[in-house]
């Protein structure tokens, strides 16, 4: 048999093995780690190549450095987030015979302590984004299930009001309590704005380079 055979006959025991029923809990699970793997790299990698060339100083070997840095932390830990909650959350579904709404929520706090519950960075922006989701989500289950009456009218633009007014409140007067990645953007938009010396600095770039 030649290695084409060969690769056949491997394709087919595995894609066998991937349609196995008795396996296919085990094999959710794996799929998930390889799936928060590949989301968690697409998601920070152009991320941290904007925010890096943008507002960090360095070589370029360190920038990349940083880059990769940054993907890969991101990478691995939703890779081992999602394997983690499906992992408990087969295994709860198991021990009770079937599953429940708070296997979902155990499973998850479980899950985000282990893993994003160490306060650096990448662990930072990824739980403050989900915050976000999540008030909102809690917003409109309020209305469905009746806990808070059904806006009469849009009520977006007040929301928009106040996030705003409040987070150039926080730049402005207490900026040491934002995240340093929002704090570099708004130094860049409403700091670095102030400052020019003449048509390179103004329009062209953003800051005059040194000179040596």
């Amino acid at each position: 048999m030649g290695s084409a055979g060969l690769l056949r006959t491997l394709l087919y025991t595995v894609n066998a093995l991937l349609n196995r029923r008795r396996y296919r809990v085990a094999l959710a699970v794996l799929k998930g780690f390889r799936n928060g793997a590949v989301y968690g790299a697409k998601i920070r990698a152009p991320h941290a190549l904007v925010m890096t060339f943008l507002f960090k100083s360095g070589s370029l070997r360190e920038k990349l450095k940083a880059i990769a840095q940054a993907t890969y932390t991101h990478s691995r830990n939703l890779a081992c987030f999602v394997f983690t909650y499906k992992g408990l959350l087969a295994l709860q579904t198991y021990l009770q015979g079937h599953q429940l709404q708070a296997h979902s929520f155990l499973a998850a706090c479980v899950s985000g302590w282990l893993i994003f519950g160490e306060n650096n960075n990448i662990n930072s922006q990824i739980n403050m984004y989900l915050l976000s989701r999540i008030l909102f989500g809690l917003s409109r289950l309020a209305v469905e299930k009746g806990y808070i009456p059904e806006p009469k009218q849009d009520p977006f633009p007040i929301f928009a009001a106040l996030v705003w007014g409040i987070v150039l409140w926080l730049f402005e007067y207490h900026r040491h309590t934002l995240q340093p990645s929002l704090q570099s953007s708004m130094t860049y938009l409403y700091d670095d704005s102030n400052i020019w010396h003449d048509i390179s600095d103004f329009f062209i770039h953003n800051r005059r380079s040194p000179t040596v």
